[in-house]
């Protein structure tokens, strides 16, 4: 007679549980969309000495990043170029010679702002609400709104504007070594000539390719600033809280980033792209 009750019971709780998970998505959602909003009214607000912050946050997200963009990029685009010859070698003769166009197209669209937005997120990202979590559990938020100071216009504005500014330019930086880790592959171990190479390069390229990169890096920067200031911001439960904070901050950053760029894939490809 019970095994009726127990299923219901089971049931209610699978619902009960579904619809607090539904519940909690939709307040985090909206408190992220809430935060965005006051920054990019901070953004046009903001006076001008905010900016000088902002060119401080600049150097953590460009400067100090292109190292390891360089290195990572570099080695992953000798690896798209080998996978890419290995792949079209099984389908057609003398495929090395498209090896150049295909490469350059993955690199532009896909791998350049991914893999720049997937490094910021996990290095500046994770610092970045690091950092807030640790001023918002050690008490300075309360004081800065104790000093009638809007913590969004002060902590985070600077941070966004960095993001948007830094995270188009590195992936421009990424594309440029990207490409030449695949030019290196290209002319060394396919023993495609130089000029070869590049005119290959150039043939399927057009701007809109490149733009849909810069404009995947743009979105992929509101990402970065918007969860890792959110989840900063309201940190609590002391070191523990601050590393559950960054944690989730870099995890979340990740899970948007890879969803928006299959979107915006997909609607590129729906135009026309």
């Amino acid at each position: 007679m019970r095994g009726p009750e127990l299923k219901a019971a089971d049931r209610d709780r699978f619902f009960a549980r579904l619809g607090r998970s539904g519940l909690g998505l939709l307040e985090y959602s909206g408190g992220a969309t809430l935060l965005l909003g006051q920054t990019l009214r901070g953004v046009l607000s903001s006076p001008a000495r905010r900016w000088g912050q902002a060119l401080q946050q600049l150097e953590r997200v460009g400067w100090q990043s292109l190292p390891v963009v360089a290195f990572m990029s570099f080695f992953i685009g000798m690896a798209v170029a080998f996978q890419i010859s290995y792949q079209m070698h099984k389908l057609a003769f003398a495929a090395d010679l498209y090896l150049p166009s295909f490469a350059a197209l993955m690199i532009l669209r896909e791998i350049g702002p991914v893999l720049t937005g997937l490094i910021i997120a996990g290095r500046v990202g994770a610092a970045s609400a690091a950092e807030l979590g640790t001023m918002r559990i050690s008490g300075q938020i309360d004081a800065l709104r104790a000093l009638a100071s809007n913590p969004v216009r002060y902590l985070v504005v600077p941070r966004l504007a960095a993001l948007c500014l830094g995270l188009p330019l590195l992936t421009l930086y990424a594309d440029a070594i990207g490409l030449a880790g695949g030019y290196l592959v290209g002319t060394t171990q396919l023993a495609l000539s130089p000029t070869l190479y590049w005119q290959m390069s150039a043939r399927l390229i057009t701007s809109p390719d490149l733009f849909t990169g810069l404009i995947k890096a743009l979105v992929f920067a509101v990402i970065i600033a918007t969860i890792s200031s959110f989840e900063g911001l309201r940190a609590r439960g002391g070191a523990k809280g601050v590393g559950r904070a960054t944690t989730r901050a870099v995890v979340i950053s990740f899970v948007l980033i890879i969803a928006a760029d299959a979107l915006f894939t997909a609607a590129f490809y729906a135009i026309g792209g």
